[in-house]
């Protein structure tokens, strides 16, 4: 169920499943997702449009980079060079693998990263969605068991736990706040099971809207052009400070490819979810329970969902909502952050209009469902 109105975008998680078919030739095909979201309305709750070319399939070449050789610095001037930021970060980068009871017991795998030298590591929900068992390769070829702390689809994320013999090289997190269009950027993944490669580009845009699991949007995220493709879920976008700014999580694509369009959730986002996980295991989220589209100067209503907060407190569908608790509210995206400042229980005052008249409306917010 979806709280706000979303455009339908062709955007999918990018997990690897490690038995791609093959089309005539034997070229590489579309890889497609181990754990599969249900269809809603011919898209899955990613928002998924699945689109292949003519024959059903797309050639991708992959080439697995290295930090050897040649200076390749970063565009602005200061920045670590791409081998130095790769250099200093790929230890603390792992291969999220996990196992399915269902579907035969195939494996699906994508990316992670350490935040924490006593084992905290964080990836995508999506990568761990619905596994019996969790491992992490790390850069020296071990692997451990991993435990799922926590997870919250909301933001796509999850918090996994191993148990290391030694301390583990964890990753600096930045400030996704300081993020500008045309920073420098670098992501490092596994990339259609290739571990560890790193790709570079620059921050495209900022403040998109995409889609998470639980078909609620997930605010603020920054666009890149640095080339994510399956296997890539879950793992680092990075400063050219090697800090960990994103958590790469989608590609909008019409076959399954890169095509220079890539969405990271941001690592404030990130750094708040780690801590709330860390505590109690999962994230408790507010929820009005509408669908609304930004229209006529506010967020109209387009739809009330029964039995919601919403609608015992007589919000209607067609209204328009122009303030909430005194801030004005222009977009869909400023009434998103009005309700997730909030918690279950908080009330939220919104001022709406209807054919010319205006009322306050005080909602009672429930805790949203999964």
């Amino acid at each position: 169920m979806s709280e706000y109105f979303q455009q339908e975008t062709r955007v999918q998680p990018v997990i690897q499943d490690p038995q791609p078919r093959r089309r005539a030739g034997g070229a590489l095909r579309r890889a497609v997702p181990l754990l599969a979201a249900a269809a809603v309305g011919g898209a899955t709750a990613f928002g998924v449009v699945a689109a292949t070319g003519e024959d059903g399939g797309t050639t991708t070449v992959v080439r697995e980079a290295t930090p050897s050789g040649g200076g390749n610095t970063l565009a602005r001037s200061g920045s670590l060079s791409v081998q130095e930021i790769y250099r200093r970060s790929a230890a603390g980068v792992v291969k999220v693998t996990a196992g399915s009871s269902g579907a035969g017991g195939r494996l699906g795998f994508g990316s992670g990263f350490v935040t924490d030298a006593d084992g905290y590591i964080v990836t995508n929900y999506h990568v761990v969605e619905d596994s019996s068992t969790v491992s992490v390769g790390f850069d020296d070829d071990s692997e451990l068991s991993a435990t799922v702390v926590g997870t919250d689809p909301s933001t796509d994320l999850a918090l996994l736990k191993v148990e290391p013999e030694q301390p583990l090289t964890a990753l600096p997190l930045g400030d996704s706040n300081a993020l500008t269009v045309g920073d420098d950027v670098v992501a490092i993944g596994n990339p259609f099971g290739l571990e560890r490669t790193v790709t570079a580009g620059i921050v495209s845009a900022l403040g998109r809207r995409i889609q998470a699991p639980d078909s609620f949007g997930i605010e603020d995220a920054i666009q890149t052009d640095a080339a994510l493709n399956s296997g890539n879920s879950g793992g680092p976008l990075l400063d050219a400070s090697a800090r960990v700014i994103g958590v790469n999580s989608q590609i909008a694509s019409e076959n399954g490819g890169n095509v220079g369009i890539g969405y990271a959730v941001p690592v404030n986002t990130v750094r708040d979810v780690v801590r709330e996980l860390k505590a109690d295991g999962k994230v408790e989220r507010a929820y009005l329970g509408i669908r609304m589209e930004t229209a006529d100067g506010g967020a109209r209503v387009t739809e009330v969902r029964d039995s919601s907060p919403a609608e015992r407190a007589g919000v209607e569908r067609g209204q328009v909502v122009l303030a909430a608790d005194g801030e004005a509210i222009a977009t869909v995206e400023e009434l998103g952050s009005a309700v997730a400042a909030k918690k279950p229980g908080d009330t939220l005052t919104l001022r709406v209009r209807r054919d010319g008249s205006t009322e306050n409306i005080t909602v009672t917010l429930g805790e949203r469902p999964s």
